[in-house]
């Protein structure tokens, strides 16, 4: 059996590019003991020869190796032949710290002594990136905020395409079908994991959360080179930089690749590495959600009546294993019982029946009462480690659907909001469905009723 404390350093080993198919191979290793190698498949075609492809590539070695690092979480991070800009440095530095919070957290580990062995590279001169203004690249995933970006940017910017990572070969239905609404081209990339991953807990690895949203994010930034998308638009709310817990003074942060945090510092990287011909940043990153609430989200979904029947978020969804799959809302897991509660205020009860009519909607599903008070902050229990809302938004959409005619008699909702507490939230309901916070949005992107 593999012992993960027995090895001493984690190496950056090398990566490859092959323009003619469309493929970069990633190599790492625990020592020289456990050899790992990941492919991410762009298929042939788009511009290969761009020189921000390398750039690009190299990018997404830095970020995917944090999935093998964490088999076995040693001390020491060895880079190998790479050699990172100070920008860089302090970059990864954060991504392995805060990316990693939750995992050290659930595995007991004390992160804080995990350094770096490498040279310091002065910066180098940024390469001239060819993009075709207004294509942007959205991640999508078949959720509410995604579905929301997507609608928002018809509006001055219909040349969208779609961006899906995926196992070669495997595609997710829930995506799919809301994909399929939204009549846009989807570009598709494949990302093989390493199959020793894939057998972690029977290998003896160290199992646990990675800042999955950093790699896809990397990934994006080389589809929008070879591509020529002038920006990878994400889709992250204002609440996913609020974090889960704090622990000896550390906030740890399930959603830290989706944190205003990681978006920044993400955006120094690609400002020190991508220009177009005016010397401006070639591939623009940034949330078009960042100042928005899950309230104002979902309100906004709400009105969105093409989708209600298509969308999905259950975690049941995304399972590895096709054959684990569900084909509708589990009714379970935290996320149905996020989703469920933030459209509460906007959909009638009618409509999310029928969204949880394979189940029973959870918001009349007593034996849900501890998952709810968890979101509600009504328990001792931490905001569960999940892409879910905060405690306001919570509280307020709990409120606010009380006071729907179609949510009199609600049993579990109103014995809910009568324990919730009578003090001041700091952000009112009025100020949740306004933009609340800064964001990045280039100035070509940003729609004039929405600011």
């Amino acid at each position: 059996m593999f012992d993960p404390g027995r090895i001493t350093s984690f190496i950056y080993r090398g990566y490859e590019i092959n323009r003619d198919a469309g493929v970069v191979t990633c190599t790492y290793s625990l020592d020289d003991e456990v050899w790992f190698t990941e492919t991410v498949s762009l298929g042939p075609g788009g511009n290969w020869d761009s020189p921000g492809v390398d750039r690009a590539a190299r990018l997404i070695f830095l970020l995917a190796a944090i999935s093998y690092y964490k088999a076995a979480a040693p001390p020491v991070i060895d880079l190998g032949d790479l050699h990172l800009t100070p920008v860089e440095h302090r970059f990864l530095a954060q991504f392995y710290f805060e990316g990693l919070g939750e995992f050290a957290y659930n595995n007991d580990l004390d992160l804080s002594s995990l350094h770096f062995v490498g040279d310091t590279a002065a910066v180098a001169e940024p390469v001239r990136v060819e993009t075709t203004p207004m294509t942007p690249l959205v991640p999508f995933g078949g959720g509410i905020d995604s579905i929301v970006s997507v609608e928002r940017l018809r509006v001055v910017a219909p040349d969208i395409s779609l961006f899906v990572v995926s196992r070669p070969g495997d595609r997710f239905e829930a995506i799919e079908t809301a994909a399929a609404v939204t009549g846009l081209p989807v570009v598709r990339v494949g990302r093989q994991i390493d199959q020793q991953l894939l057998q972690s807990r029977a290998l003896g690895f160290l199992n646990g959360h990675v800042p999955i949203t950093g790699i896809l994010s990397a990934i994006g930034i080389l589809t929008a080179v070879v591509g020529g998308h002038d920006a990878l638009i994400m889709s992250n709310e204002w609440s996913a930089s609020i974090g889960n817990l704090e622990v000896d003074g550390r906030v740890i942060n399930h959603q830290y690749s989706k944190s205003m945090t990681f978006e920044s510092s993400f955006r120094a990287v690609l400002a020190e590495q991508f220009t177009d011909e005016s010397g401006t940043v070639a591939v623009e990153y940034f949330s078009l959600l960042r100042a928005d609430s899950e309230l104002r989200i979902a309100r906004e979904f709400a009105g969105l009546e093409q989708y209600h029947a298509f969308f999905r978020s259950c975690n049941r969804a995304f399972q590895l294993d096709p054959a684990a799959r569900l084909d509708h809302w589990c009714g379970h897991c935290d996320k149905c019982v996020f989703i469920d509660l933030i459209l509460s205020p906007f959909m009638s009860a009618e409509s999310l029946a029928s969204v949880f009519s394979r189940t029973l909607e959870p918001l009349r599903n007593p034996e849900l009462r501890a998952g709810f008070e968890r979101l509600l902050g009504n328990s001792p229990d931490a905001k569960p480690f999940e892409c879910v809302g905060e405690i306001n938004e919570c509280r307020a959409a709990a409120r606010q659907a009380l006071e729907r005619p179609d949510r009199v008699g609600t049993a579990l909702l109103t014995e809910l909001v009568d324990a919730l507490p009578d003090d001041i939230a700091e952000l009112s309901p009025e100020q949740l469905l306004e933009p609340i916070s800064e964001n990045n949005i280039a100035s070509r992107y940003r729609a004039p009723h929405l600011d």
